[in-house]
């Protein structure tokens, strides 16, 4: 079992930086790839970002250039640093990560960007 505690969410101005931290705990070892997923309010969820245990970092078309995924094995947290933030990033964003097929998922943080 993982448990995934989430960080870092707010409000803040188009333009403006947060960073989301997804702190796992609990059975760490076998994580295959950890992530970052958003529901937009009245859309369907969709991957953000996703760093693979051994292969290429994934990142959707709308966050390339202003989104950065990383993982700091250390401390068993995945963070995802967000710059340039636009009025339609404003989301909640849930942390994944699958360990030997399953995916286990946090609880939310909410992000919201004012024009």
């Amino acid at each position: 079992q993982v448990q995934l505690l989430e960080s870092g969410g707010g409000s803040v101005q188009a333009g403006g930086s947060l960073r989301l931290s997804c702190a796992a705990s609990g059975g760490i070892f076998g994580i295959n790839a950890s992530g970052w997923y958003r529901r937009a309010p009245g859309k369907e969820r969709e991957l953000v970002a996703i760093i693979p245990t051994s292969s290429t970092i994934h990142y959707v078309d709308s966050v390339k250039g202003r989104f950065t995924i990383s993982r700091d094995d250390a401390k068993n947290t995945v963070y995802l640093q967000m710059n340039s933030l636009k009025t339609e990033d404003t989301a909640v964003y849930y942390c994944n990560v699958i360990k030997w097929g399953i995916s286990y998922w946090g609880q939310g943080t909410q992000v919201t960007v004012s024009s």
